[in-house]
């Protein structure tokens, strides 16, 4: 059972729930000040941008439910938040909450590669 539970705690999340999303990630994307508000709501345009992370579906390929929006709408968000740092913001919250509820554990860290050892051919 306790493997089980590690199972689930590593998997990459494919969908969020409505209260995850607004509990952790809403307040770290950025909202549109000007023009007409999205016909989705950020929720559901997140977890599309996961879908596709998830599937590496061409955005074009996007199942989208009942052709509640475009393709391109979805997109468009995706790539403002991606300029203007909203994921970053996300990251950085993900990791502030994890290590202030003593859940971020460093032991297992390889950020770029550097510190791993080399299986053949590494000096003595």
């Amino acid at each position: 059972m306790k493997n089980k539970d590690k199972k689930e705690f590593n998997k990459i999340p494919i969908k969020v729930s409505q209260k995850d999303f607004n509990k952790h990630i809403a307040s770290s994307l950025s909202k549109g000040k000007r023009g007409p508000k999205p016909k989705m709501s950020y929720y559901k345009i997140f977890n599309y941008i996961l879908y596709v992370a998830h599937t590496g579906c061409q955005w074009e390929k996007l199942p989208i439910y009942k052709k509640e929006i475009s393709w391109s709408a979805i997109y468009r968000q995706h790539n403002r938040w991606s300029k203007d740092g909203s994921y970053e913001n996300l990251l950085l919250n993900s990791v502030k909450f994890l290590r202030d509820n003593g859940m971020l554990d460093l032991s297992i860290l390889h950020g770029d590669g550097s510190n791993t050892v080399a299986k053949k051919g590494a000096r003595k």
